[in-house]
């Protein structure tokens, strides 16, 4: 007679008070057969005793279907027990780990893709060489979506009400990546803001819910060579004036064309189920933003290349194309 198959238990250690519902509605219908179990209010301390309860009592087999998803609004409380989850997991008890605090992996690599697609989809190339300004690109999302960018070979201006935030996420980008392509950047002001975007040809808002961070008029006389500028904020006041959260390659000024916040956040939900059934999946490893990125990039660029096979004239538009 053979033994049962373990049951797969998905662990929440989140780092705030309580654990966003958000993240644990997503595996419950993906997974509803799992075992959900949520921890709030963790610190790294208490996540290294957690992890080490969790990868022994169902030995090998069970390891591996026991999942880890670390998450809270605090990144590097984050990924202090991502990197403390790393030192502590050893073989044949390893158990796979899942890093996205409050969505801001996920929604990052949305947006980089989604404005990715629209700039590949309008003729105006990829990012290499291109500059990419990430307003408030210090909090959680802006820092994902400015190393994300980076990665992609564009030359990113992180922005910031303080100056000090915004060059020390720059440095620590280009010390990541080996090479400077970011710069941090004072942007509080109306014109602060506008000069930070005059260069630029991919502008994302970053900024926490309704929060207004680029005026249309600011766009409109500043961001000459913007081509795509995207919102992650759905919450009037929003943070981009004129696009709507609905908005899907909008042209809003004269060639150049924005993506709102719920276009953004679709594919942020199928990147962050993806990440799940990747984790799932698989017996071991590490699912963070890198992983999501890569999710969502193999999904608008799978969109853009069925675009192409229905319309022939998008060919000479798209980058693997023949």
């Amino acid at each position: 007679m053979s033994k049962p198959q373990k049951k797969t238990v998905i662990m929440f250690l989140d780092t705030d008070k309580h654990a966003s519902p958000f993240d644990i509605l997503t595996a419950i219908d993906l997974y509803p057969e799992a075992q959900i179990l949520t921890y709030s209010n963790v610190a790294a301390e208490d996540a290294k005793r957690i992890i080490q309860d969790a990868m022994f009592p169902r030995g090998p087999e069970g390891a591996k279907q026991t999942k880890i998803f670390i998450g809270g609004q605090d990144t590097e409380k984050a990924n202090e027990i991502l990197e403390l989850a790393k030192k502590t997991i050893f073989p044949p008890f390893e158990l796979a780990v899942i890093v996205d605090p409050r969505g801001a992996y996920t929604t990052a690599s949305a947006a980089v893709a989604k404005t990715l697609a629209t700039s590949i989809e309008k003729g105006l190339g990829d990012f290499k060489g291109k500059t990419a300004t990430v307003l408030a690109g210090t909090g959680p999302v802006g820092q994902t979506a400015s190393r994300l960018y980076a990665t992609e070979g564009a030359n990113v201006v992180v922005t910031s009400r303080d100056l000090s935030r915004s060059t020390a996420v720059a440095k620590k980008i280009n010390e990541e990546i080996g090479t400077e392509r970011a710069r941090g950047v004072k942007a509080a002001a109306p014109n602060e803001v506008g000069e930070s975007i005059k260069d630029s040809e991919v502008v994302l808002s970053a900024g926490a819910a309704g929060i207004h961070l680029l005026p249309l008029n600011v766009l409109k006389e500043y961001g000459k060579r913007c081509g795509v500028v995207g919102d992650i904020n759905a919450i009037p006041p929003l943070g981009v004036e004129g696009l709507k959260p609905t908005d899907e390659n909008v042209e809003i000024l004269p060639r150049t064309w924005g993506i709102g916040a719920l276009s953004i956040g679709t594919l942020k939900n199928k990147v962050e189920a993806q990440l799940f059934k990747r984790a799932v999946e698989a017996p071991k490893g590490v699912f963070d933003y890198k992983t999501a990125y890569d999710i969502a990039k193999s999904m608008v660029l799978a969109k853009l290349k069925e675009t192409e096979q229905d319309n022939p004239s998008a060919r000479n538009l798209l980058p693997f194309s023949k």
